[in-house]
């Protein structure tokens, strides 16, 4: 469990290094569309989305985007994740196996 919460807390952080990165043009675009409507991901989607994620932080907004996900939309699926000890460890076994 631990090492999950690890996992998703660095996954966090990269979101939020990825944000940092984006130029001002992009927020604007982004804050003016509307909401995207999220599908349920199961957690091992999750876990190679947040592989994905940490690989190339500056194709944050794209590859959530692609999943028809928000930061928020996907910070809410990963603390679900973590709530349940069975879909956490297929999320770590997942995001293990991307990053590899």
């Amino acid at each position: 469990m631990r090492s999950t919460l690890a996992i998703s807390l660095v996954m966090l952080l990269a979101l939020a290094g990825g944000c940092n990165q984006k130029d001002q043009q992009t927020a604007n675009v982004e804050s003016s569309q509307s909401e995207v409507t999220a599908k349920a991901l199961t957690p091992e989607e999750l876990g190679e989305l947040g592989a994905k994620i940490r690989k190339n932080p500056d194709r944050t907004a794209e590859l959530l985007r692609d999943h028809g996900l928000t930061e928020k939309s996907f910070e809410v699926e990963i603390r679900k994740v973590t709530e349940n000890p069975e879909a956490s460890k297929r999320y770590a076994a997942a995001y293990k196996k991307s990053s590899a």
